[in-house]
């Protein structure tokens, strides 16, 4: 937390940049557009795939109108622009054919912003300018089957979405970015992965940088698709002392309200707001204004909530003008202590404080601790086994002991199963779960 932008986040609110995807529709780029042909560029794509919506390879393609973007946005006020970079993994490009281009997307979308933003920093030297390299969520989810009869099928493994992850983040920061943005998160597996995919980055020597990490409340409920609560997700994902985090999409800044207070409270960081112009409407667009957008934003900042802000779909540079006019008045969220208790996470938190006199640890889900436990695993029968699980949290576990060491067990693969089974189960999953094994493979 000693990089230049966290005195800058001491004096003031700072803005992030808004939609790209907005700005770039508005272009109306058809196929050819898209692909570069006849823009003059040296860089027009030749492929068999349709890339009409693939906004990511407009980087190649059409670079200029991607800076002209990112520039609009800096001279209405952001002082951190997110590359273009949202859908530039290999398993997001996979479906235009483009995997063996994530590379150069990310270097040529970080090298854009960074040259946007020098530019206006250069005219504006009193307030320098950031970029962030933007890293989404991918369209596939660790923690979710998509295989309704197959609940512990997974379409991807944790080590094939952390190297996804670590060759977009590589480039972003070979490109010139600032910050790594893990954002819109639906799925806090998906965005541990890119955590553990970007530690290792650093540890082998790649230039250690801050990373921003962003969370989305997909409706009302007040959890991420996966399931988890605002305290739940910041739990899960601390361990990686982010520059900031916060929420941004799926909601407009009225119906995210709630959810940004209950981050603002816990997070010993700093906070990064960016809603979207309010819900979609029947055509699948945005409505508010940016008047109005500033107008809920400026109470966010009244109620003392917001370090960054700005703005997700259907937001553009007037919308961002608007939104810094408005919180400049206001002073920025003071960050709050780290909390000194131990702190765990299921979809919901637990807290071990002081009036806690003893966690009752769930012990049946362990083959060596129940006996009608390890029969039901021997014989594949996980659905009762699960049943065991969840009536130990309907009794008071505020943990559940999973240990799977039986000689007679593939102790590695009976732990993945049951745990994958266990996360479509919100009922258990809701408490944390204690790994427990004496080989190490197994927790790994």
């Amino acid at each position: 937390m000693s990089h230049p932008i966290v005195e800058e986040a001491q004096r003031r609110i700072l803005i992030l940049d808004g939609a790209m995807g907005t700005m770039i529709q508005a272009e109306k780029f058809d196929e050819a557009g898209y692909l570069g042909k006849g823009s003059g560029h040296s860089c027009a794509i030749h492929t068999d795939h349709a890339q009409a919506g693939n906004n990511d390879l407009l980087i190649l393609t059409q670079p200029e109108t991607i800076k002209r973007i990112h520039k609009d946005y800096l001279l209405a006020g952001a002082d951190i622009i997110a590359t273009n970079t949202f859908s530039s993994t290999s398993i997001a490009q996979a479906d235009y054919g483009m995997e063996g281009r994530v590379h150069a997307l990310n270097v040529e979308g970080a090298r854009l912003a960074r040259e946007a933003a020098d530019e206006v920093t250069q005219l504006q030297p009193d307030r320098p300018r950031y970029v962030a390299g933007a890293i989404g969520p991918t369209n596939r989810t660790l923690s979710i089957s998509p295989d309704v009869n197959d609940p512990a099928f997974r379409a991807v493994s944790f080590h094939e979405m952390a190297d996804a992850y670590g060759e977009a983040a590589k480039g972003l920061v070979e490109g010139g970015a600032d910050f790594l943005l893990i954002e819109t998160i639906f799925d806090t597996l998906n965005a541990k992965a890119a955590i553990f995919a970007i530690e290792g980055l650093f540890q082998a020597g790649l230039k250690r940088v801050p990373l921003m990490i962003s969370g989305t409340i997909t409706d009302r409920s007040g959890r991420t698709l996966s399931g988890q609560t605002p305290t739940a997700f910041w739990v899960s994902v601390k361990h990686a002392k982010p520059l900031s985090v916060g929420l941004n999409c799926a909601l407009g800044a009225e119906e995210m309200r709630a959810h940004v207070d209950e981050i603002a409270r816990i997070a010993d960081t700093l906070t990064c707001v960016y809603p979207n112009a309010g819900l979609p409407n029947e055509m699948g667009e945005y409505d508010e204004s940016p008047a109005y957008m500033a107008e809920q934003l400026e109470g966010f900042a009244e109620a003392g909530l917001l370090n960054i802000v700005g703005g997700c779909c259907g937001t553009t540079p007037e919308h961002i003008e608007a939104i810094r006019e408005a919180v400049d008045r206001h002073a920025p969220r003071t960050v709050p202590e780290p909390t000194p208790f131990m702190q765990l996470s299921g979809l919901e938190p637990f807290t071990l404080t002081p009036e806690i006199p003893f966690v009752n640890v769930g012990e049946r889900t362990n083959v060596t601790g129940s006996a009608r436990f390890r029969k039901l695993i021997k014989e594949g029968d996980y659905a009762t086994a699960l049943e065991v699980a969840r009536d130990q949290v309907e009794n008071g576990a505020q943990i559940i002991d999973v240990n799977m060491d039986e000689g007679l067990l593939d102790s590695e693969e009976a732990m993945a199963l049951f745990l994958k089974l266990v996360a479509s189960e919100p009922d258990i999953a809701r408490v944390p779960i204690m790994v427990d094994s004496s080989k190490w493979e197994v927790i790994e």
